[in-house]
């Protein structure tokens, strides 16, 4: 259209139904129709009218319509500006129709870190399938959106922030200024220990790791991040390091009105550096008005050795431990390092301990070479400090993984997190590995993943872990949303992939489950976790023929690497040659393959094909694990 100044317009004149009858169409009051989707459009006589992408439910299914039909479709469209997606999507026609239908969308705070949680909620609320479960008019969805903006105002000019999160802070990473890329290891280090300083103190809440780290490299406004993470203040800060000199600097600033509550540079050695980490959390802890417990002239960071070098590669070995895959043999000699340098050091014990043990969970060197050192160092560590919670969770898993000890592992489990409920990772262990593979206490299981999940709602490892008990104890849908919500946080995702991969295969969603597998295959080298569980998943498929090639692709790698005899027999049970999963069975229990605690488990539901076989059963009660064969 060109309007009176000869400006060109583009106008949309949408759809409407024909209420008189015409030169051309005697219809009368026929409907017509569009389904708009990608672009083509098929009109139709007689049927529903709309952009498909955009219908309600009800729309779709030719019921009657209303305002909250239309706020649906608004919402729709909100959702898209919001993250640059449509909330539903599908191939074709028939599978977008049964998104809309059936699909929750994700989360739009999963997609955007940036968005409000207030219009995450009314998003919610504007595509829920039961129209009553929407605004009931135009006005109301109005004032909600009116409501928010106020809200944000509001805190914005200082109001009052609730009791819970007064007491509260999300140390980000500190941005290392320094030009040696190796120093990234060394700036995430200073964050960590700071974090696990505040994380001493009961009266304040601090934002985990994971979290906290989901921050990094981006540029969010501070609001947004306080809403995220639920806190009141945020620490930010820079590290550059040049030979022995570091300079670091800090500052403390309310989420509210971004006015800075505290701020300092220190130039010092290097050698002072725990010096500072101390200083800067006591200077929160002051800013924010917390009288701490006890002896007031302890440090709130604990060095674990004075020996700088072994410092810097117990950082290194960690974050690359936190990787997992490939970067694990990286991070067992990174640490192997560090307690060379010094042997007193009982945090990197742990961590070298930690090392050898999910080096050998993971399937990547024979169990005899790797799991009594994991034991040995994670006893060492206890002994070094027996009040260091990374010492009694690193000895839990040696135990139960390697020495098959399940009342050690689950007496030291308890310990660490007595000694720190935080510890994170220990409870997640716990859930998983001990409370359900070993035991099968599956919603006790859900449960401590879940608390996990609660502290650190960001982290990929907790989405996983929390994702892959709910698969475990039957809460498939929870479970596959937890694990595209790893997915969507992890930047080297396999861990999630496989979680997500086990969870569709659990759930008997067999076309979903075999693309995550291929996909989870590509990522990480043809793993054999990915590989047995698409096997199994091809056979209860009923495509034998891609489980009997898996199979055969993964015994002729066993003849020139080591491939873990677990993995081998659930593939060979799932190609039905029963005499070759007996003999990798009985080999996997000859050699303790840590495997076993998981995937032999009755309660992961990876072996059923192995518990129809008699002599596996028998197999099981000779091993000591008798309670797998109890209904």
């Amino acid at each position: 259209m060109v309007d009176s100044r000869g400006s060109v317009k583009i106008l949309d004149f949408g759809l409407a139904k024909v209420g008189n009858a015409d030169a051309t169409d005697n219809a009368g009051s026929r409907q017509r129709s569009s389904f708009d989707i990608n672009s083509e459009t098929q009109t139709q006589v007689g049927a529903v009218m709309g952009t498909l992408p955009y219908m309600s439910p009800e729309q779709i299914d030719g019921q009657p319509v209303g305002p909250r039909s239309d706020l649906f479709s608004l919402g729709a469209v909100f959702y898209e500006m919001a993250v640059g997606q449509p909330p539903f999507s599908g191939e074709d026609s028939s599978a977008l129709i049964s998104s809309i239908r059936e699909t929750t969308p994700r989360p739009v705070g999963e997609l955007r870190a940036d968005v409000p949680l207030g219009l995450e909620r009314i998003l919610e609320k504007c595509l829920a399938k039961d129209p009553h479960d929407r605004y009931a008019s135009a006005h109301d969805l109005s004032e909600a959106i009116q409501g928010l903006r106020r809200k944000i105002t509001f805190t914005q000019q200082g109001a009052k922030i609730d009791d819970t999160v007064q007491n509260s802070v999300a140390v980000l990473p500190f941005t290392n200024m320094s030009g040696d890329p190796e120093n990234e290891f060394f700036a995430d280090g200073i964050t960590e220990e700071i974090i696990n300083a505040l994380a001493q103190i009961k009266q304040l809440r601090v934002a985990a790791r994971s979290s906290a780290f989901s921050f990094k490299g981006k540029h969010i406004d501070l609001h947004i991040i306080g809403e995220r993470l639920n806190v009141r203040s945020v620490l930010t800060g820079s590290v550059r390091r040049v030979g022995r000199h570091l300079r670091i600097t800090a500052q403390l600033q309310d989420v509210v009105d971004g006015c800075q509550l505290w701020s300092e540079r220190y130039d010092r050695n290097v050698e002072d550096v725990f010096a500072i980490q101390d200083e800067i959390a006591r200077s929160i802890v002051e800013r924010l008005k917390i009288t701490l417990e006890g002896d007031r002239l302890q440090s709130l960071v604990r060095a674990g050795t004075r020996n700088l070098e072994a410092y810097q590669l117990y950082l290194k070995g960690r974050a690359l431990l936190y990787k997992r895959g490939s970067a694990i043999p990286r991070a067992l000699e990174c640490l192997q390092r560090a307690v060379t340098l010094d042997p007193e050091y009982a945090q990197a014990w742990a961590g070298l301990a930690d090392s050898y043990t999910v080096l050998g969970y993971y399937g990547l060197v024979p169990p005899e070479t790797n799991m009594p050192k994991g034991l040995e160092a994670a006893r060492r560590a206890v002994a070094l400090d027996p009040l260091l919670a990374e010492a009694h969770a690193a000895l839990a898993m040696a135990s139960l993984m390697g020495a098959w000890n399940k009342a050690e592992a689950e007496q030291e489990f308890l310990r660490a997190l007595e000694l720190n409920p935080r510890y994170l990772q220990a409870r997640d262990w716990y859930a998983l590995f001990y409370l359900q593979c070993s035991e099968g206490r599956l919603e006790e299981g859900v449960s401590h993943a879940r608390m996990a999940l609660e502290a650190d709602p960001l982290s990929a490892y907790s989405n996983s872990i929390f994702g892959l008990t709910c698969g475990i104890a039957g809460r498939h849908i929870e479970g596959v949303r937890a694990c595209e919500r790893a997915e969507e946080l992890d930047s080297d995702p396999f861990i999630a992939r496989w979680c997500h991969l086990f969870n569709l295969y659990l759930s008997r969603r067999f076309e979903e489950a075999v693309a995550v597998g291929e996909s989870a295959l590509a990522m990480s080298g043809r793993h054999t976790w990915a590989m047995w569980t698409l096997a199994v998943t091809f056979a209860d498929w009923g495509k034998t023929a891609d489980a009997d090639a898996l199979y055969a692709e993964m015994l002729a790698r066993a003849r020139r690497q080591y491939v873990p005899p677990v993995s081998l027999a659930l593939a060979a049970a799932a190609a039905g040659m029963e005499d070759q999963a007996i003999l990798h069975a009985d080999e996997a229990f000859k050699i303790r393959d840590p495997s076993c605690q998981n995937f032999f488990s009755k309660y992961a539901a990876s072996a059923e094909r192995l518990y129809g076989y008699p002599r596996f059963r028998e197999m099981v009660a000779r091993n000591g694990r008798s309670e797998w064969l109890q209904n």
